[in-house]
């Protein structure tokens, strides 16, 4: 069974890959052991050295890359695609007989995520088990090998929708690739990703949650310049409209519960009583609210400034589920950042901060503001399909629509 998993493993993962000794049973169980708040909640997968790359999604190379994907799904297209895959009569898992599995095959096939075309056409096997993972992981899916609807619905949106795709982020890739410092933070929206990259090598990349539909994060370019530990929060405007109002119609001990501060703006001497503030109209919006430090801190420990026209800005969370759901699009357009500890490190590494300082000053529960000895640029990018350094191609779901009505099956 070892030898067996090693082969299907190594089938897949034509580009650079080397076999792996666990089973995909193995390695599902692992996956599944893992907590929400890891530092990528698929890192325990074999499948995961097809689709990942320490080179970063931008840089000059990358247009490369885009130019000969375009071009195989140009081909691809001109030869009819691939089939559309049925829901099979259970769930297509490892195991499942069924006559859909053959047209999952060929669909896999299609794409370059099966390769091996042994075994019975109609059976579930190691090799497809391990295609579906690969396949999901390359959509931002979870890898779980399991053909959901989600995994089904991706593998049924046509590839001339995908090839759109990759025309679309050649030009967006260009217009940053050659515009890049030799130390940035990518916040790719899509992907509710970040990375932090120095001299051409991603450092560390992050799961993100970035902004819902109605509330989007925006496209930026700044420089981070300081770094907020144990923060106050103070709610923007548009929650207060939007969210607090409501909340304190439903429950008038809303505010003491979350320790949120009543004052008015640019006067911090007095604090106002939540009964002084008439919650049936928009008085509210004329009021301060500061959301004291601690664990309920809707920013969690620490905040990461750079300036822009938008007050959006990157922060540790309480909520740290969020970070293993496979839609990640949660916030009013500020962006959380899973493992935010390492991205800090990183940033402060020129002020001469390691790893224990950062760990040392969020626990000692002190307000501290720090400014970056070196600022660093920031980039805000809506990047809906790329090619890795290992020629993996990436797509994410049109989330904000942005890529054009065609795509509107993306959302």
């Amino acid at each position: 069974m070892v030898a067996l998993a090693a082969a299907a493993f190594a089938a897949i993962l034509p580009l650079r890959a080397e076999a792996q000794n666990d089973s995909p049973l193995e390695a599902l169980r692992d996956f599944k052991r893992q907590a929400e708040w890891t530092d990528r909640f698929d890192a325990t997968l074999p499948e995961v050295h097809a689709v990942n790359s320490l080179q970063p999604t931008l840089s000059p190379e990358a247009l490369g890359r885009m130019q000969l994907a375009i071009e195989r799904y140009r081909t691809l297209a001109a030869s009819g695609g691939w089939p559309i895959v049925p829901a099979g009569k259970t769930a297509m898992q490892l195991g499942v007989r069924d006559q859909a599995v053959a047209v999952l095959r060929q669909r896999l096939a299609a794409s370059g995520d099966l390769v091996q075309a042994g075994g019975r056409d109609d059976v579930f096997d190691s090799y497809v088990a391990a295609a579906v993972r690969r396949f999901q992981l390359r959509h931002g899916l979870r890898g779980d090998g399991i053909v959901d609807q989600q995994t089904l619905d991706a593998m049924n949106v046509p590839v001339t929708v995908r090839l759109q795709q990759l025309e679309t982020n050649l030009g967006r890739i260009a217009e940053r690739a050659n515009d890049l410092s030799d130390r940035y933070v990518l916040v790719n929206i899509p992907a509710a990703e970040i990375e932090a990259v120095e001299n051409g090598r991603v450092r560390s990349r992050h799961t993100g949650v970035v902004g819902k539909v109605d509330r989007q994060s925006p496209i930026l370019v700044s420089r981070v310049h300081e770094i907020n530990f144990n923060p106050y929060w103070t709610v923007p405007v548009s929650i207060v409209r939007r969210d607090l109002i409501p909340k304190m119609k439903k429950n008038p001990e809303y505010l003491a519960e979350q320790k949120i501060k009543i004052y008015r703006w640019g006067d911090e001497s007095r604090e106002y009583d939540y009964r002084e503030i008439d919650w049936n109209t928009d008085e509210a919006t004329t009021y301060m609210f500061r959301q004291e430090p601690g664990e309920l801190n809707s920013l969690g420990t620490v905040k990461i400034n750079f300036h822009n026209q938008h007050q959006v800005y990157l922060h540790d969370t309480p909520q740290k589920s969020l970070f293993g759901e496979d839609a990640r699009f949660h916030s009013s357009g500020c962006v959380r950042v899973q493992n935010v500890r390492e991205l800090i490190t990183w940033l402060l590494q020129p002020n001469g901060w390691d790893r224990g300082k950062v760990d040392a000053t969020i626990r000692s529960g002190e307000r501290l503001d720090v400014q970056l000895d070196r600022p660093t640029q920031i980039m805000f990018a809506y990047i809906t399909a790329w090619v890795n350094a290992d020629g993996v191609v990436h797509f994410r779901d049109d989330i904000y629509n942005k890529d054009g009505v065609e795509t509107l099956a993306l959302r």
